[in-house]
């Protein structure tokens, strides 16, 4: 049962079905981590200089919109839905049926059936990088962008990063105008700004506002959380267009909305340009984002937590919990110190940290410091990628620098918690697959996340390492034969990487 007076948090891209039914975006959440160096970074105009506060209020954004409004664009996707057996083939699940196939439903589908949707993106590099959200161009099978003066463009997606909401796609094309970034840690309460996209379809669309609040979290709308917040109307078709400030530049990406309605009621959120920044480099370096890992178990500090621990305020993060080995432990961190500062940047509670330390590289060393039986220590940690899942292969890039197959698909170890969510028996071994590029060629054979790789080319396979392994020497006919198990029983799939661009 819904509470009336609790409003609705909600993604902004327009989804439509065939009866013309608006929804919100949605996105299966996944962790990647990088293995090789890939596209080189494209060069990102950027402006950090503070804002200009003085000589409000002005008479005109005018200027503002024509600097900007060529570089917001229409996202238009394809999204192919499949209906489930049970549904294409009314009855499928029945006993008396079931026993025709040996309690083993056949793999049948009905035709596919497809949704449009709609949301907006940010050129940010003249030669086509455009930023947008996640949840626009997730499951996308044809994205097309559509610029200020009417051109249209079949756009590839570069990368995406369900947990923070992000995505890059790309375009051929040249001399495009573009967006500065500002640096969104100077943005301040109060700002002017403007928020530009294509809400409900109608073109594009220009709302104005303040910054209503700084670092917001802990709304259950992405895994990691920093919005800036505004009253600027957004609604749906704004995803992934531009918040910019009085000087035109992208301070974030308007991403989700709090309302009870579906449409603006003031409290509009966008992901700060700081943040969208370090996604977008490993996105279209990598095609994934990689984020650091520290190996411990955080907490917030409160008033009670730090009156027993002798503490000040209740500001830094508590560490409740070191993982044995991990790089923590490694530099010397413990149980009971209080982190008050991370990479240079103060600590205000465990929801920073985490930030913190997932937008570092792995491998990079980075000063901590720490508050221990009331003493100040500085330490130095070497950040780690983050354990649990790792990509198959590279995905197909631009240069063709992959080696593997399988390129696009991510696994995991099956822990007991993967066992829970995707209800896997102990009985089944292998690797269960957490990510499928759309547009791959294993995405076009069916591979999903949620399957267990069991054989790779008729190689059983045991554990996460052993299916990277299996698919790091490539093959002449990039063909793949792959034992998967999934909803219950084991079926193969071939995934033909032949026919895919370099």
């Amino acid at each position: 049962m819904n509470n009336n007076n609790t409003p609705w948090k909600m993604r902004v891209a327009s989804v439509t079905l065939a009866s013309g039914l608006a929804l919100a975006g949605s996105a299966v959440a996944f962790d990647l981590v990088k293995d090789k160096p890939g596209v080189p970074v494209p060069t990102v105009p950027l402006d950090e200089s503070p804002v200009d506060r003085t000589g409000l209020p002005r008479g005109s954004f005018s200027p503002v919109v024509k600097m900007v409004a060529p570089a917001v664009v229409k996202i238009e996707v394809k999204i192919q839905r499949n209906n489930p057996v049970g549904q294409a083939f009314p009855g499928i699940n029945d006993p008396f049926w079931r026993q025709f196939f040996g309690n083993q439903i056949p793999q049948m589908q009905s035709a596919p059936q497809y949704e449009h949707g709609l949301g907006s993106g940010v050129i940010v590099t003249k030669d086509g990088y455009i930023l947008t959200n996640n949840h626009v161009v997730d499951g996308a099978k044809e994205v097309t962008v559509t610029l200020q003066d009417g051109r249209a463009f079949t756009a590839k997606v570069t990368g995406r990063d369900p947990k923070a909401d992000i995505a890059v796609v790309k375009i051929s094309a040249k001399d495009l105008p573009v967006v500065a970034m500002a640096d969104s840690e100077r943005v301040q309460v109060g700002d002017v700004v403007l928020a530009i996209g294509n809400p409900f379809g109608v073109g594009q669309t220009v709302t104005s506002g303040i910054v209503s609040a700084k670092d917001r979290g802990n709304l259950g709308i992405e895994d990691y959380e920093n919005f800036i917040q505004t009253d600027a109307a957004i609604n749906p078709g704004n995803s992934g267009g531009a918040l910019v400030d009085i000087s035109g530049r992208l301070i974030g990406i308007n991403t989700a909305i709090m309302s009870h309605s579906g449409g603006s009621q003031g409290m509009g959120f966008a992901i700060p340009s700081n943040l969208v920044r370090s996604e977008m480099e490993s996105l279209i370096q990598d095609g994934h984002v990689t984020r650091g890992y520290l190996g411990v178990m955080i907490q917030n500090i409160t008033p009670a937590l730090a009156e027993d621990f002798k503490l000040k305020d209740t500001s830094g993060a508590l560490i409740g919990d070191v993982v044995s080995g991990g790089p923590a432990d490694q530099a010397g961190i413990k149980n009971g110190d209080v982190v008050l500062s991370f990479n240079g940047h103060a600590v205000a509670d465990s929801r920073h940290l985490q930030l913190a330390v997932t937008q570092v590289r792995p491998g990079t060393k980075v000063p901590v410091e720490i508050l221990r039986n009331g003493s100040s220590q500085k330490l130095e940690v070497t950040v780690q990628p983050q354990p649990g899942s790792e990509p198959l292969a590279q995905n197909g890039n631009a240069n063709g620098t992959d080696t593997g197959t399988l390129n696009g698909v991510g696994v995991g170890d099956l822990d007991p918690s993967v066992r829970e969510q995707f209800h896997v028996p102990n009985t089944v071994k292998g690797a269960v697959v957490t990510q499928v590029d759309p547009g791959s060629a294993a995405a076009e054979a069916g591979l999903k996340p949620g399957d267990v790789i069991q054989d790779i080319n008729h190689h059983p396979v045991k554990n996460a390492d052993e299916a990277v392994r299996l698919t790091e020497k490539s093959t002449n006919n990039k063909h793949t034969l792959v034992r998967v198990w999934t909803n219950g029983s084991s079926h193969y799939l071939v995934v033909d990487e032949s026919k895919q661009d370099s």
